[in-house]
């Protein structure tokens, strides 16, 4: 049963890793010209399976934040794959103990959430592995790929390969917005405090910048489109 729940996750794990190739080739780039090595980017992408995050981070370090700037980049960024981690916590099977949520939440993104969630049955420990390490592998692939590459390439030819990661992002935003007025409110209003951020506080730092612009977006988000409870 663990080697069927295994292999079932790496086979639904492999357009994740498809697509993470190709987005994490664009983060590589960017860290090498961050000024990271190629083994550092690696090793960040290792660690860390927040393409968000990541990017924040770098632009921290390329900026010589401090490590205050960093946590609290990454606590903003980063706070709701603890949501998608409450989520997933009612659909686990009993065999899911401490140490395999432990374990497992490395491996919580985005879209490793999305597939489980549509799961009909209950999620087993192997079977999120199996996503998890394939997606894992994609994303770290593409990293070394995008770093290595970055140091060889022009760097014209570069700074176009570099926004493959913007692109996933801009991927992610457009379709909610087109729907939803509340979401494209978010978006924008984040645009415009960025904007303001860039020319107009120069002084602040990129993390900050982060920080401030996503917690007020969002904030004015919950403001002018509040969620009715439903009624039970």
């Amino acid at each position: 049963m663990k080697k069927q729940d295994f292999f079932r996750g790496m086979a639904h794990g492999i357009p994740i890793g498809l697509g993470y190739l190709s987005v994490s080739f664009g983060f590589g780039i960017m860290a090498v010209k961050a000024g990271l090595s190629v083994l550092e980017s690696t090793l960040i992408s290792l660690t860390n399976l927040t393409s968000a995050g990541q990017a924040a981070g770098v632009d921290v370090i390329a900026s010589g934040g401090t490590l205050l700037e960093m946590a609290l980049v990454q606590l903003t960024i980063n706070i709701r794959y603890s949501l998608m981690g409450l989520s997933l916590s009612q659909k686990l099977d009993k065999s899911f103990t401490f140490g395999h949520r432990l374990a497992a939440s490395y491996g919580i993104t985005d879209e490793i959430f999305g597939v489980c969630a549509a799961q009909p049955e209950p999620i087993r420990p192997f079977y999120m592995y199996g996503m998890i390490l394939t997606a894992a592998v994609g994303w770290v692939a593409g990293t070394f790929l995008g770093a290595f590459a970055g140091q060889l390439l022009p760097p014209s030819v570069s700074a176009a390969l570099g926004i493959v990661l913007y692109g996933m992002f801009l991927a992610i935003i457009v379709p909610p917005a087109k729907k939803q007025k509340s979401v494209l409110c978010v978006v924008l209003a984040a645009a415009l405090l960025s904007t303001v951020c860039k020319y107009l506080i120069p002084g602040i730092s990129g993390g900050f910048a982060v920080i401030l612009c996503a917690v007020s977006a969002s904030a004015l988000g919950a403001l002018l489109f509040p969620r009715e409870e439903a009624e039970t």
